[in-house]
């Protein structure tokens, strides 16, 4: 019983939190390129996820709005940015750019409420609390896929999490 009232008492405090977070963007993570963090921002930029927004230029996406009817190009539509691009029509901070393509916060979550805090383990449940998620293959479908949008290749989570994952160096 009294593990369900915690939780109670932590989700009390964690939906406005969640609910006010706001998200930052990639140059925030700046510190995750660090040798000891692993140079995380480095695997970003050289994944095919910094690239995303760019690929909304390319003749490919001139043609997918074409042949759905979408009024404006892809670089503006909705139904493009939201696996394009990260936190589209969602609350940002100033330092946040559309145009980075899909950042960390696409897999971790908004992050204005836990940057500050996230990296230290001792605040591993309060950084979840205040909103900071791990990826999973879950949250990789929202996007890769079946696509609303257009016909995705096949998506292997196990495959593709080789290329694409960043762990922390032990130690």
């Amino acid at each position: 019983m009294k593990r369900y009232t915690l939780l109670f008492i932590v989700l009390i405090f964690a939906i406005p939190l969640i609910s006010q977070n706001k998200f930052v963007g990639v140059n925030t993570c700046a510190c995750h390129n660090l040798p000891k963090q692993g140079k995380q921002v480095e695997v970003w930029k050289k994944s095919k996820h910094a690239g995303a927004f760019e690929s909304l230029k390319s003749d490919k996406a001139v043609g997918i709005v074409k042949v759905k009817g979408l009024k404006v190009a892809a670089t503006e539509a909705k139904e493009c940015l939201e696996c394009h691009s990260t936190g589209v029509g969602e609350a940002v901070e100033k330092s946040f750019k559309v145009e980075m393509g899909v950042q960390c916060e696409a897999c971790h979550g908004a992050a204005s409420a836990y940057k500050g805090i996230h990296n230290k383990p001792e605040n591993k449940e309060k950084a979840i609390a205040a909103g900071f998620l791990k990826g999973d293959e879950k949250t990789c479908k929202q996007c890769h896929g079946a696509n609303k949008m257009h016909d995705a290749k096949e998506f292997n989570f196990k495959k593709m999490w080789e290329e694409i994952k960043h762990p922390m160096p032990k130690g």
